[in-house]
């Protein structure tokens, strides 16, 4: 069992000294973002005073049953030429992904039929360790991660047959086998680090025994709004009024339709940066649950009644609440949107002849934006304004939560020290043997970004 000696520094098994340090939200493994929100949840209620209820998130397709009458409603008005589902716009968050991992497999399927090297690896690992241990009892019931109660949002897993070897499950790896890795094949695994993204919720089955995967999960980021943020990130930097002036309906129309027919839509710069723009903000709008969630909305809110110095850190609490699709996106708008604010003043390039900014500060990309990613309820006319979905005293709160976030976007996605110690202290309680894979892990990336950081750039 890996023990503590203080100031968040552990001692692996292997006699590793391993000082905890901020890392990426994305870098946690699926069993660690699990427990952080967990940890944050309780965080929360014990150093902060958002004055409000709290839940954490719920993970799927909640508005399924309200979505498929919008859509036999809309599919009966439209009977002469039927439309298919969409297969982006209008829908949750994880369809979406899903959606799009069909597509890939669709499109690619040799790659899609090979994206997991992890399963084949641990197969090996599983049969090695199994040889090296000889007659040692396994037992399955002890050994095994799984997700109970205490997991109240569950995460959308890719579920095989329970009959299945526990080798061929997303990341289940027993804490047996992982105790019985020498270095070599520690460090075999942990190369593998992406674990699969969100399955179809058709395609899961509430299993009170099934896997979290010690590996991080997959980036849950849809194509559509990936592929808009690339673009907007090339091509639409210096242009002036972005988010705000005017695009083409008929061109914006068309890219939607693209996009929820599953065409494999590639955008160049041919493609008008204000179309693009509207696209990413239509997507945003017609979600069925807002980015942030209702379940968090007035927790955001309230952030903003705190202390200056406390609203960051209560701000990132709360997203360490949301699901991993909520939060993998968040973060890849907040990286367009703080880009696009660090290019809103005038400047000189290296040879002095003036760059004109694209105007466009954090607080006029919140005022556009804050809106559409946390509100109550619908917005029956479809504006993208700040009146139409919250009372006028709520809507300055909501503007200056978003603000605050794209301000801190660099920081905001790292988990300090002190909450991974947390989370390591919850997993040694129901997991002991776990910990030293993962302080191993830790390690191991820790050493990576060191000789990042000291290889110098070409």
């Amino acid at each position: 069992i890996s023990l503590l000696r203080g100031d968040f520094t552990w001692n692996s098994v292997s006699g590793r000294t391993v000082g905890l340090k901020p890392v990426p939200l994305r870098s946690l493994s699926e069993l660690e973002r699990v427990r952080l929100q967990h940890v944050a949840f309780r965080r929360l209620f014990r150093d902060r005073y958002l004055d409000c209820h709290i839940t954490i998130p719920k993970y799927g397709h909640k508005h399924k049953t309200s979505l498929m009458r919008k859509l036999d409603s809309l599919s009966k008005e439209k009977s002469k030429d039927k439309e298919t589902t969409p297969q982006a716009f209008g829908i949750p968050l994880s369809q979406v992904i899903s959606n799009d991992r069909t597509h890939r497999q669709r499109n690619d399927p040799l790659r899609e039929e090979h994206s997991d090297p992890t399963e084949l690896m641990l197969s090996f690992l599983h049969h090695n360790s199994s040889f090296k241990r000889g007659n040692k009892e396994f037992s399955s019931s002890n050994s095994s991660l799984s997700s109970t109660s205490e997991t109240p949002n569950e995460s959308p897993l890719f579920i095989t047959p329970d009959a299945a070897p526990r080798t061929r499950r997303r990341g289940g790896v027993s804490v047996d086998c992982i105790t019985d890795l020498d270095d070599n094949q520690s460090r075999l695994l942990e190369a593998l680090q992406l674990s699969l993204p969100v399955e179809a919720v058709g395609n899961r089955k509430k299993c009170h025994d099934k896997k979290l995967s010690l590996n991080p999960i997959y980036r849950q980021v849809p194509r559509v709004v990936d592929l808009c943020c690339q673009h907007l990130e090339k091509h639409g930097l210096q242009t002036v009024g972005i988010f705000r002036v005017g695009s083409s309906k008929k061109r914006v129309r068309q890219l939607r339709m693209e996009f929820d027919q599953g065409w494999e839509v590639q955008l160049d710069e041919e493609h008008s940066v204000h179309d693009v723009a509207a696209l990413l903000k239509e997507f945003l709008r017609d979600m069925p649950d807002p980015l942030l969630t209702r379940e968090l909305y007035t927790a955001f809110i309230n952030t903003m009644s705190l202390d200056y110095s406390d609203q960051e850190s209560a701000i990132q609490l709360l997203i360490f609440l949301l699901p991993p699709c909520n939060s993998d996106t968040l973060q890849r708008l907040l990286c367009l949107l703080s880009t696009v604010a660090a290019h809103a003043k005038d400047s000189l390039d290296n040879d002095g002849h003036p760059i004109t900014g694209n105007k466009m500060t954090s607080l006029n990309l919140a005022t556009i934006f804050g809106p559409n990613l946390l509100h109550k309820q619908k917005n029956s006319d479809k504006e993208f304004s700040v009146q139409s979905f919250a009372r006028a005293e709520e809507s300055t709160a909501i503007i200056s939560v978003l603000r605050r976030m794209i301000n801190i976007y660099d920081t905001l996605f790292l988990v300090p020290a002190d909450l991974q110690h947390e989370v390591l202290m919850s997993v040694q309680e129901t997991d002991p043997d776990v910990v030293d894979y993962l302080l191993r892990r830790k390690a191991s990336q820790y050493s990576q970004a060191f000789l990042e950081q000291e290889t110098p750039s070409l």
